[in-house]
C-alpha cells in the first residue's frame, strides 16, 4: 500500500527578479497551483505600497497539474526611487494568514532581514556577469560566491550591482548527469508535468521515454535505425569526446518540454529537491560508477541552492541563451541545421528547449516584445491542461515553428551607459562556400541593427555570449579543425571563424561614427580574461575592452589551458609576424594579467563570476573575477603585453 505524499508547498521556485526599472517591475516564480498574489514594495524611508496582481499584472500558465508559471509584470504610475533599498514581499491572498516570502521561502532572506530587497541603480555603474553553470562540474558555484559577496555589502546600497547578467548556458539541456536526470523524472512525476507524443523516435511518447531501457546514458539509441538518423547521431547526439575543448556528452540529452521545465526548477531552487526521492536506475558497472561520482557532485550543488536562489531574489537579472541552453553546437553550420531541423525528433527537442527558454528566461528580458509568442505558448498550455495533461502535438509543432522563425531575442536596456545584449544563435550568417563550415554568429541584417545601436553613442556595454576578441591560438586550432571538415569537434564558433561576419563586425567597431567607449562582456569559453583594444594608427578611434568571465560552474582542463596560454604568448608576441595573418591585425590588443596568476599568465581558470565597475564615461575602472573558491582576482591595466 503506497502512502499519500504530503501536500505540495504553494511556491516551488522563485521569485526571481528580472527586468526592473523605476516605473516597472518584472518577477518570475513557479507555484504548485494558480496563486492569488499581492506585491508589496517599500522604499527605505517611505510608506509601503500594496499592489494587487490582477490579470493585467499577473499571468498564470500551467506546465503541469501541480506546476504553474507566474509571470508578474507591474507598471507603476508613481516611479520608485533609485539608489535606496526597496523591500518587497509577495503575499499569497488565498492561503491562510496571507503568508509572505519569510513564511514560504525563508532561505531567500539575508541574516536579520524581514524581507528580500533590491536597489534600482541610477546608472550602470557596476555589473555582475557570467555564463556556463553546469551542475555536475566538480567545482564550487559562482552564484553561491556572488551571494556571499552581496551579503557582505547588503547594508551598502551604492555597492550593489545594477544587474546580474547571465550570458549563456544557464542550464545544460544537452549535458545532464545521471542523478540529475533521475531527479528530473521524479519531479515530473511529483508535479505531473505535461506529457507529449514523440514523432521520429523509437518511443511513442514521453511516458514511454521515461521508462525506456536507454533513457539513462544511451538516449541516442532512441533514434530509429534509418539513414537520416545516422547524420543526426553524428551532429546532435554524437557524444564524442572533443579533443581540445569539452566532452560533448549528449547521452542524457533532455528531450521533452517537461524535462527542460523540471531542469530549470532544480537548478534555481532548493524546494523541488525536498519533494522528491529519485530512484537509482539499473546500470552496468561502468555507468553505475559514473552515476556514483556524479551523485556526490550533485549533492554539493544542491547544498548551495539556497544561496543561489537568494542572489536571484535580490538582483535584477537579464539572461541570454547560448548553445547549451538548447543543444551543443546549436546552429553551428548550415549542415548541422539541415540535419537537426530536418528530423522531427530533433526539431521537437530543440523546440522544447526554446519554448522553455521563452517561459523561464526570455520573457523576463522583454515582456512586451515577446507578448505574441507568450500568447501562443499560453494557448498551447491551457489546451494541455484541458486535455488531461497532454500537449496537442500539432499545436506544439506549430508553436515551435513560430519560435524557430522568431527574430527578436536581443535585448536593449537604456541607461548610462546603455546595455546591448546580442543574439548570436538564431540569426546566423551561413557559409556560402561550404555548408560544413561555421556560420557567422550574426547575419548581415543583425549586424546592421547592431551598428545602428552603436552609431554616435559615447559608450555602450555589449553582451556577446562568445568573445568578440578571443585567444588567437585557440581560434587557430579551431580553424585547422574547420579546414579538416571537423568543426563540431572543437566548438569552432568564434567571431573570426566566418570571414564575412568578422570583417563586418571589425568594420563597425572601426567606423568613424563609433568613436566611443565600448565594453564587451562575454562568457562561453570556460576561462576568464580581459583585453584593452585600440584601432591601430587612429588617434580618435574607439576604445574597447573585451572582458570574459566563464564559467559560473565550469572550467577548462588546467594542464591544457596552461599549455595554450604559454604557446599563445610565444606564437603571438608583439613582434610575431603571425599577428599579420589574423583578421584583427588592425587592432592593438593588450591583455591584462590576472594578479593571482603566475608571471606572464593571461588566462584565469576557475569557477566564479565577473564583476566590472564603470566610470562616468562608461570605461571599466575595475575588472574582477569573484572566484568561487572564496577570493578575488583582479585584472589591472598593462602597458607591456600585446597579443
Amino acid at each position: 500500500m503506497t502512502s499519500t505524499p504530503p501536500p505540495l508547498p504553494d511556491v516551488l521556485c522563485g521569485p526571481l527578479l528580472r527586468r526592473l526599472a523605476p516605473d516597472r517591475l518584472t518577477l518570475w516564480l513557479v507555484g504548485s497551483r494558480s496563486l492569488e498574489l499581492t506585491l508589496m514594495v517599500r522604499p527605505e524611508g517611505a510608506p509601503p505600497r500594496r499592489l494587487a496582481l490582477g490579470e493585467e499584472r499577473l499571468q498564470c500558465l500551467p506546465v503541469g497539474r501541480h506546476a504553474w508559471l507566474h509571470l508578474i509584470d507591474v507598471s507603476l504610475a508613481t516611479p520608485l526611487p533609485t539608489g535606496v533599498p526597496i523591500a518587497y514581499d509577495l503575499k499569497i491572498n488565498d492561503a491562510p494568514g496571507e503568508p509572505g516570502i519569510a513564511d514560504w521561502a525563508p532561505h531567500l532572506l539575508h541574516e536579520g532581514a524581514a524581507h528580500p530587497d533590491f536597489v534600482l541603480a541610477a546608472r550602470h555603474h557596476r555589473l555582475l556577469h557570467g555564463s556556463c553553470r553546469k551542475p555536475h562540474h566538480d567545482g564550487p558555484d559562482g552564484l553561491v560566491r556572488a551571494d556571499a559577496w552581496l551579503a557582505e555589502r547588503h547594508d551598502k546600497p551604492a555597492e550593489r550591482p545594477a544587474w546580474l547578467l547571465m550570458t549563456g548556458d544557464q542550464v545544460y539541456a544537452d549535458d545532464v548527469a545521471g542523478p540529475m536526470l533521475t531527479a528530473i523524472h521524479a519531479l515530473i512525476h511529483r508535479l505531473e508535468l505535461f506529457d507529449e507524443s514523440l514523432e521520429g523516435a523509437t518511443v511513442a511518447d514521453s511516458q514511454a521515454l521515461y521508462v525506456a531501457e536507454a533513457t539513462y546514458y544511451r538516449r541516442e539509441a532512441l533514434l530509429p535505425d534509418i539513414e537520416s538518423s545516422a547524420a543526426l547521431r553524428e551532429r546532435f547526439f554524437g557524444g564524442v569526446r572533443k579533443p581540445v575543448f569539452t566532452s560533448a556528452n549528449a547521452h542524457n540529452h533532455l528531450m521533452t518540454f517537461a524535462e527542460v521545465i523540471a531542469m530549470y526548477l532544480l537548478v534555481w531552487s532548493p524546494t523541488p529537491w525536498q519533494l522528491i526521492a529519485p530512484v537509482t536506475p539499473k546500470l552496468d558497472d561502468t555507468r553505475a560508477a559514473l552515476f556514483g561520482n556524479e551523485e556526490a557532485i550533485i549533492e554539493r550543488f544542491v547544498a548551495g541552492l539556497p544561496a543561489a536562489a537568494r542572489l536571484l531574489a535580490h538582483l535584477p537579472t537579464l539572461m541570454i541563451f547560448d548553445d547549451h541552453d538548447v543543444t551543443d553546437d546549436w546552429n553551428l553550420t548550415a549542415d548541422w541545421e539541415q540535419a537537426a531541423y530536418g528530423h522531427p525528433f530533433s526539431r521537437r527537442i530543440i523546440g522544447n528547449a526554446l519554448l522553455a527558454y521563452l517561459l523561464c528566461q526570455g520573457w523576463g528580458n522583454e515582456p512586451r516584445r515577446l507578448h505574441t509568442l507568450l500568447a501562443d505558448a499560453r494557448r498551447l498550455l491551457d489546451t494541455a491542461a484541458d486535455n488531461d495533461g497532454w500537449l496537442p502535438s500539432e499545436d506544439q509543432d506549430a508553436v515551435i515553428r513560430r519560435l524557430l522563425r522568431f527574430q527578436g531575442w536581443e535585448v536593449e536596456v537604456p541607461g548610462d551607459p546603455p546595455l546591448l545584449i546580442l543574439d548570436t544563435r538564431t540569426r546566423r550568417w551561413r557559409s556560402e562556400r561550404n555548408p560544413k563550415r561555421p556560420s557567422g554568429l550574426m547575419d548581415w541584417e543583425a549586424l546592421s541593427d547592431f551598428q545602428q545601436a552603436l552609431l554616435d553613442m559615447p559608450s555602450v556595454i555589449i553582451v556577446s555570449p562568445a568573445p568578440m576578441f578571443g585567444v588567437k591560438l585557440i581560434e587557430g586550432i579551431q580553424k585547422l579543425f574547420t579546414v579538416a571538415g571537423k568543426p563540431l569537434l572543437v566548438d569552432a564558433e568564434n567571431w573570426m571563424a566566418h570571414r564575412g561576419a568578422a570583417n563586418v563586425m571589425l568594420n563597425i567597431l572601426r567606423h568613424s561614427r563609433t568613436p566611443g567607449n565600448y565594453v564587451i562582456l562575454s562568457g562561453d569559453v570556460h576561462y576568464s580574461f580581459a583585453y584593452d583594444i585600440r584601432v591601430r594608427q587612429r588617434r580618435a578611434g574607439p576604445r574597447l575592452w573585451q572582458i570574459t568571465s566563464s564559467g559560473i560552474k565550469n572550467a577548462f582542463p588546467d594542464t591544457l589551458l596552461d599549455w595554450f596560454d604559454r604557446a599563445n604568448r610565444w606564437l603571438y608576441s608583439p613582434r610575431s609576424p603571425l599577428n599579420w595573418f589574423t583578421k584583427r591585425r588592425r587592432m592593438s590588443i593588450r591583455p591584462r594579467d590576472p594578479d593571482r596568476a603566475k608571471a606572464g599568465e593571461r588566462l584565469w581558470n576557475g569557477s566564479g563570476i565577473g564583476l566590472v565597475d564603470f566610470d562616468e564615461q562608461g570605461r571599466p575602472h575595475a575588472i574582477l573575477q569573484l572566484d568561487a573558491r572564496g577570493f578575488d582576482v583582479r585584472f589591472p591595466p598593462s602597458r607591456q603585453n600585446e597579443a
